[in-house]
């Protein structure tokens, strides 16, 4: 490996790690607002939560992957491009392909990689999320009855709650319908 290509890759491998997490955050905020309803409220241990924060982390790993690779070697380039470095490598008798030599063994590396967590990783980790996901909706589920109004989460039978104690355990005039 050339000196050049250890530039081009070492300056590529800060920000991509920086942007790949970023980009894993935000899916991951994405992901968890949708089901912000039925985590909230229910005595969860701080280690549920960091495990299904980690299910979903693997879940959104294959998406996160593109957009952090784009995001990391626009800011490579651009900061090669700043500080005249592309045109010093220019300059060598090097061409810009060559240049983007480095990147692009990383970048199928990385395809390999992400081939194997997608094929692996990914089903085993959205059936564990969605399976803990699950038994958190099942843990209080006093909570997901509004006061007033009809709830059909259970199928064929329909449930109405006229009044919710605080406690988040005691109801009061249940009618269920079937």
């Amino acid at each position: 490996m050339k000196k050049i290509d250890k530039l081009i890759l070492s300056t590529f491998l800060g920000p991509f790690l920086m942007t790949f997490l970023v980009v894993v955050f935000m899916l991951l905020n994405i992901q968890m607002i949708k089901y912000f309803d039925d985590i909230i409220g229910k005595d969860l241990g701080w280690s549920v939560l960091g495990t299904l924060l980690f299910y979903f982390a693997v879940f959104t790993t294959p998406t996160a992957l593109p957009l952090g690779v784009l995001l990391s070697s626009l800011i490579t380039f651009g900061n090669l491009g700043e500080h005249f470095e592309i045109t010093a490598i220019k300059s060598l008798g090097i061409s810009l392909l060559r240049s983007l030599l480095p990147i692009f063994c990383f970048v199928l590396a990385l395809t390999v990689f992400a081939f194997y967590i997608n094929n692996n990783l990914v089903p085993k980790a959205a059936l564990e999320a969605y399976s803990l996901l699950y038994d958190i909706k099942q843990k209080k589920p006093a909570l997901d009855m509004k006061e007033g109004s009809f709830i059909s989460s259970i199928p064929d039978v329909s449930i109405k709650v006229d009044k919710k104690f605080p406690d988040g355990n005691t109801l009061k005039c249940v009618m269920i319908y079937d």
